[in-house]
């Protein structure tokens, strides 16, 4: 399938003419092109061949056009244009948080920067402060976005690291030679990003399984090879990752497990309070003396401790093993628990699907509900919605909910909060809707903690989406006092949002934990642009699962008929 391909070459596109200072509205057509590209469940050359192109939201004719070309040459003439008189490595340093096209166009005219060691000399020489309407303080957010780039490189998202631990996971368990396979590490305990992707395994007979998994179809390169270790590269490039696996003896797959799970501080903790019991705990087994005690599972070696299993998400030394103890370990959200989604976008706005293909995708993931929020009027970027606009779609939204069996569709809108402090939508709008979003899209540095509690303080909102604003990948996030604005929360009684994309995982879950103890309510979405969008919802879980959140502190598990009556407070 061409359809990734296709998306690559339209987001380059868009790079390039947002570098070359084109039109707007030119750019968010290669952004919907590309965003189309990625949703697409059918190969892009079978949609062609049955001349269905135009029938794909965000595809008109000049799109339609390009791909045709693209997959009868292999080549396209708008992408070399665009990419013309630009290296590569520059458009990369587009990535980077707090460099413009503009600035960087600039500093490519008249520093020569061309890469990422031309810009770090430029900052370190202060040529770069001295350009036209930079300064000091401008170069300093560069040197953090650098940092926050530098730092992204090093590590890949729980996306990409999960979606080739359960391919790998698959392959593995398709073998006779296998009889357990588990991810372990930072992958198992879903955080945010991850190192390298390990494996233990379980099995008859070692070098069959090395061989077995190294000749998986996607590895690019055996890094070493033993009897009970292997370690490759799957993918290629900036793609590349690296797999672990390592083959144990049945009775120490629970030990080890346990080990290499993590994290360091929890295995720490648990190593110091094995030692006050006289036991020794390691990847090889529970140990009294010299006699082993435990190993074979997770849930006995924790038992010879005195404690109970701990899911994998909370062992970060944060009071989990004092809780265990106790018996006293949350009963943690399950994926399982979700019965919609609240922050979702159609093609009304920029999303690449109809509101009735959300709907059909939502449904066939169990739910009972899912709130349409595009965007608001002054999102112009993102094709925001004019209250003429938003009618027409209520009036589509009412056609569905008459057609929809035992489903149900809530009307809403992620309002910006302007920089006056104000929402660009009028409450008198707001006051028909059934769920209301206020979010920060503009002036990420100006008063934005008061900014988001005076939208809290609007009577007709309901959530705060994204409330950090970070990307993990490229940028910090809003200058925002996180703290105030839980106090904010908590006095009007609304609802904060753990967004579920990957790059976002916002609030945090030290955040979220802090929020459900101070009794605030959340909700999980995945602010989805598509179908496939929607099954970010498990990143979202695995968030609030770290951040030790229970169901009832979740609204997006209530029922629909317990929602509306939430809601209506």
């Amino acid at each position: 399938m061409k359809n990734q391909e296709l998306a690559d070459i339209f987001n380059q596109i868009a790079d390039a003419l947002e570098f070359k200072g084109e039109m707007p509205f030119r750019i968010i057509a290669y952004r919907r092109a590309a965003r189309a590209m990625e949703e697409l469940t059918e190969d892009i050359e079978t949609i062609t061949a049955k001349g269905a192109l135009m029938e794909i939201p965000g595809i008109g004719e000049g799109i339609a056009k390009k791909i045709e070309e693209y997959l009868k040459t292999g080549k396209m003439k708008k992408y070399r244009e665009a990419l013309s008189g630009i290296k590569p490595e520059l458009l990369e340093l587009l990535n980077i948080q707090n460099l413009g096209p503009k600035t960087l166009a600039l500093a490519n005219k008249e520093l020569g920067v061309n890469n990422l060691k031309d810009l770090k000399k430029v900052i370190a020489n202060g040529s770069l402060a001295n350009l036209f309407r930079m300064g000091e303080k401008k170069v300093e957010n560069i040197k953090k976005g650098i940092e926050i780039y530098e730092q992204a490189g090093e590590r890949i998202p729980i996306d990409q690291a999960l979606k080739i631990a359960e391919e790998y996971v698959a392959y593995l368990k398709k073998s006779p030679d296998v009889a357990q396979v588990e991810p372990s590490g930072s992958l198992r305990r879903m955080k945010e990003t991850i190192g390298d992707i390990d494996i233990l395994i379980t099995g008859k007979d070692g070098a069959k399984i090395v061989d077995y998994f190294t000749k998986y179809p996607k590895v690019s390169r055996v890094l070493g090879a033993g009897e009970t270790k292997v370690s490759v590269m799957v993918g290629t490039g900036a793609e590349a990752t690296q797999v672990d696996i390592r083959i144990l003896p049945v009775k120490l797959f629970g030990a080890a497990l346990q080990y290499f799970t993590g994290s360091k501080a929890h295995n720490v903790k648990l190593r110091g309070l094995a030692k006050d019991k006289g036991m020794k705990v390691s990847e090889y087994g529970v140990f009294r003396g010299k006699k082993m005690i435990a190993g074979k599972t997770e849930e006995e070696v924790y038992k010879v401790l005195g404690l109970t299993w701990m899911p994998p998400e909370l062992r970060e030394d944060r009071g989990e093993i004092e809780a265990a103890m106790k018996n006293q370990l949350p009963k943690l959200l399950e994926l399982s628990d979700i019965k919609g989604d609240l922050q979702m976008h159609s093609h009304y706005s920029d999303g690449s699907a109809t509101i009735q293909e959300m709907a059909k995708a939502a449904q066939a993931l169990g739910y009972e509900y899912i709130a349409i929020t595009d965007h608001s009027q002054s999102a112009q970027y993102a094709h925001g919605l004019s209250i003429d606009r938003l009618k027409k779609e209520w009036d589509e939204i009412d056609q569905l909910n008459d057609k929809l069996p035992k489903f149900k569709i809530l009307k809403g809108i992620e309002a910006d909060i302007l920089t006056s402090a104000k929402l660009d939508t009028a409450d008198k709008i707001l006051a028909k809707m059934d769920f209301v979003i206020a979010s920060i899209h503009q002036g990420f540095k100006k008063n934005v903690t008061q900014r988001i509690c005076a939208a809290l303080a609007n009577p007709y909102v309901h959530m705060i989406a994204h409330p950090s604003g970070r990307l993990i990948s490229r940028r910090e996030g809003y200058d925002v006092d996180l703290e105030k604005v839980l106090e904010c929360a908590l006095k009007y009684k609304k609802v904060l949002e753990i967004n579920a994309y990957y790059d976002r995982l916002d609030l945090n879950e030290l955040y979220a934990r802090k929020a459900k103890d101070m009794g605030i309510k959340l909700a999980i979405n995945t602010d989805a642009h598509g179908p496939k969008d929607l099954e970010w919802m498990r990143y979202g879980v695995g968030t609030a699962r770290r951040g030790w959140l229970e169901k009832k502190d979740v609204i997006n598990t209530l029922s629909y008929k317990e929602l509306k009556k939430f809601l209506s407070r």
